[in-house]
């Protein structure tokens, strides 16, 4: 079978959409990925890339065909939008000279922004070929609740795509059940049922940790608590932030792995509340992330309150899970009960800070008995539900 697929993000950035690309190319299928360069998380463009160079690649039996992009900087405003906005633009060049006619289905992983999937409706509607739609993201509701962006005017017109892309898909697959409402409302009437196709972890974390590779960094001795991941303004910080000096000199170490747009505020925050306890160790590729969870006693997840938070499950439950980890979460709606349901963690409401020092108190003062016992439901309900 011949496959584009279609996602402003790829190798050698990390989504879960890489693995399906690879995956179908060493199953015997022809895969071709319309990309733009890596620039995401970082903001600016990987080693050996940029903005007209390598406009081709070949990377384990999938041909890489990648637009030029103004990269996203600090992932802020004027900046994010025209990332955004290039890789659409250059997309849509991209579809009419460069990709060709040559296939029989078409994959979108869908993430933000929506519409990164437009270049996937665009080569549909010219080789009337099936789309298939993997969605990662919500909107119109990521637009409201990642950003102050509040005008009925911008909204509408998003909301409009949002309707113009899944009516083109002709079978929508969710990467959490709560997003069947949103979708069904998008559809307008059309009667074609999202399918449930959940995250899972990379292979990475399902491997035993290297026991032989050092650490770049150093961990401190203590009950090691880590975040690892995205930085930003949805994760909730402040809650973290709180509840870690709630628990200063009781042992206790807050650890992030990761970058985003609160790393400047994470740290000054630090410094001015005299935050001992929280250490931030910047990013790190995937391929380290297993012997920095080795390394924490229990891993934590975190997302504000917000009703689009609400109907999400973080991809990083997944890596927690199968890395055999105890989670603490700072959560509400499908992740809280996903995670409640494992008997691997402990679930807490958004913005409680008493709680969830009270959690985190709670799962140190575990003997390490118990708290393997709770690592090794968390691997099985992985096993149950993810792989």
């Amino acid at each position: 079978m011949r496959i584009l697929f279609v996602s402003q993000y790829f190798w050698p950035e990390s989504f879960r959409g890489n693995e399906i690309a690879f995956e179908l190319a060493s199953r015997g299928h022809q895969v071709t990925v319309l990309t733009a360069k890596p620039n995401y998380p970082n903001g600016h463009f990987f080693k050996g890339y940029s903005f007209f160079r390598p406009r081709e690649e070949l990377v384990q039996g999938v041909r890489i065909i990648r637009t030029p992009i103004f990269p996203r900087g600090n992932g802020r405003g004027l900046l994010l939008l025209v990332n955004y906005a290039s890789f659409v633009f250059f997309s849509f060049w991209a579809t009419l000279f460069r990709l060709g006619r040559n296939y029989d289905a078409i994959f979108v992983q869908q993430l933000s922004p929506v519409f990164a999937a437009l270049p996937g409706v665009w080569m549909k509607q010219r080789l009337g070929i099936p789309l298939v739609l993997w969605v990662l993201d919500l909107w119109p509701e990521s637009i409201t609740a990642a950003s102050k962006v509040k005008s009925p005017v911008v909204i509408g017109w998003v909301t409009r795509i949002v309707q113009k892309i899944y009516r083109s898909s002709d079978v929508i697959l969710m990467s959490s059940r709560s997003f069947a409402g949103s979708i069904r409302s998008n559809l307008c009437g059309v009667d074609k049922p999202p399918e449930y196709f959940p995250n899972w972890a990379e292979e990475v974390f399902l491997r035993p940790p290297n026991s032989e590779a050092p650490l770049p960094v150093t961990l401190p001795k203590g009950f090691n608590l880590m975040f690892a991941g995205n930085l930003g303004e949805a994760q909730d910080f402040e809650t973290i932030l709180n509840a870690a000096e709630l628990t200063l000199g009781q042992d206790v170490n807050w650890l992030l792995v990761g970058t985003g747009r609160k790393v400047q505020w994470i740290e000054d925050q630090v410094r001015q509340r005299s935050l001992a306890n929280v250490f931030l160790f910047g990013h790190h590729p995937i391929e380290t992330m297993p012997r920095f969870f080795a390394g924490a006693d229990a891993m934590l997840l975190s997302l504000g309150d917000n009703p689009l938070f609400r109907l999400t499950v973080p991809a990083k439950l997944q890596a927690y899970m199968a890395s055999s980890k105890v989670i603490i979460g700072v959560l509400a709606g499908e992740g809280a009960e996903v995670l409640s349901a494992s008997g691997g963690g402990m679930a807490v409401a958004p913005g409680n800070v008493p709680e969830l020092a009270k959690a985190v108190l709670a799962v140190r003062g575990l003997s390490e008995t118990e708290r393997h016992e709770m690592a090794k439901k968390s691997r099985r309900y992985y096993d149950d539900n993810f792989d």
